[in-house]
């Protein structure tokens, strides 16, 4: 396997961090490029000193002379903005990007890596969710891969591998259930951000943790599956599997299942996503059938989490409504993890941008923005009309 050169947009979140040392365990195969981060420069500064990227972006200005100080005596080149970071894309060693920036804020990242050719890990759905028709059309066009980081879309499109998509009859993500599986619906409002924030299997960032909690990160992968496998919404299934061993099905339209699976651990699919399209040995931990003696699945409760209901309402709809659904959700989970609105004011601030912001059946690139801007400024008033 040729050596890869890495760029990793988001390096301070989760995956970024866990994606470092992947890389860090296997320095023969990857070249550590670039790294970015928005405001966490303390963290940027030290994983610069300590893996030696060619270059770091810290988007926040204000923040700049900070890490270049801390970086003077260290061969790191140093940049700030946003736009600086996208025109650090351009240099020439990377050949792979991994997209971890959370939200809406990773799009144009995905569009421009996907511009230059890069092949991209792609651990931001939101992009996606948001511009899904413009981000497959634009690896289609510049023979830009995009392979999922995302455990359940890793696992449907390691499931498909010598597959045609025509013969998929229809495809399961799986879904832990999160904290509140068998939380009585009566006691949603009294749940707390440290309730939300303990997620059962997995350990991710406070944004995720609560998507999950709500169920939305399980609606936002439907709209991602959508897009990435090119399959109609009716296609798209969602079963909860409390163990969160098996990672995701495929079901053919002869009957027969692939499913795909293996601990609760992000590393795995990040390494695959990184090695693609080689598969790279590994001394993760093995998963031991022992351990599981039972896995169980159930069909989830759409009346309990609204959200997952309203993210196939996003999707049927189509056209901007998605974004409507995405902005709506940032600032609504934003709020919560702020305890400025209940538990269950999340899914009634999502729902109504739903239905007041305008609603766009073709938009294009600049009206997605628009779409964005508009619907946020609607969830922020919601949320200071709640105020509890």
């Amino acid at each position: 396997m040729k050596k890869k050169g890495i760029a990793i947009l988001g390096s301070t979140g989760s995956i970024g961090k866990q994606a470092l040392e992947v890389i860090r365990q296997h320095g023969d195969l990857f070249e550590l490029e670039l790294l970015t981060a928005r405001k966490n420069a303390g963290l940027l500064i030290e994983q610069a000193i300590t893996y030696g990227p060619n270059a770091v972006v810290i988007s926040d200005h204000a923040l700049y002379g900070q890490v270049r100080e801390a970086l003077a005596s260290y061969p790191v080149k140093v940049y700030a903005g946003e736009e600086a970071a996208l025109e650090a894309l351009e240099m020439e060693n990377i050949d792979e990007v991994l997209l971890s920036i959370v939200g809406f804020a990773g799009l144009y990242p995905a569009i421009r890596s996907l511009e230059l050719g890069h092949q991209l890990a792609l651990a931001n759905k939101e992009s996606l969710v948001v511009a899904g028709e413009i981000i497959t059309a634009l690896s289609e066009k510049h023979h830009a891969p995009v392979i999922p980081v995302d455990s359940e879309h890793s696992a449907i499109f390691q499931c498909l591998a010598g597959e045609r998509l025509s013969s998929v009859e229809r495809i399961y993500l799986t879904a832990s259930g999160g904290p509140f599986r068998e939380k009585d619906r009566s006691e949603f409002p009294s749940i707390t951000r440290q309730q939300a924030l303990q997620h059962p299997n997995w350990s991710m960032g406070d944004k995720i943790t609560i998507d999950s909690a709500t169920l939305m990160n399980k609606g936002l992968e439907v709209i991602e599956a959508r897009w990435l496998f090119n399959l109609q919404p009716e296609q798209i299934k969602v079963v909860i599997h409390p163990q969160s061993v098996v990672h995701s099905l495929v079901q053919f339209h002869d009957g027969s299942i692939k499913a795909q699976m293996g601990l609760p651990d992000m590393r795995l699919p990040i390494l695959y996503a990184l090695g693609y399209p080689e598969r790279v040995p590994s001394d993760l931990p093995r998963f031991d059938f022992s351990d599981f003696p039972a896995l169980t699945f159930s069909q989830p409760d759409f009346v309990k989490f609204r959200n997952l209901a309203l993210a196939y309402e996003a999707l049927d709809l189509g056209g901007n409504m998605p974004c409507i659904l995405n902005a709506g959700n940032e600032v609504a989970v934003g709020a919560f993890l702020q305890e400025r609105v209940l538990f269950t004011d999340i899914p009634v601030i999502i729902e109504q941008c739903m239905e007041e912001v305008p609603f766009v059946r073709h938009p294009e690139l600049s009206e997605y923005t628009e779409t964005d801007r508009v619907a946020r400024k609607l969830a922020e008033a919601i949320v200071n009309q709640k105020r509890h």
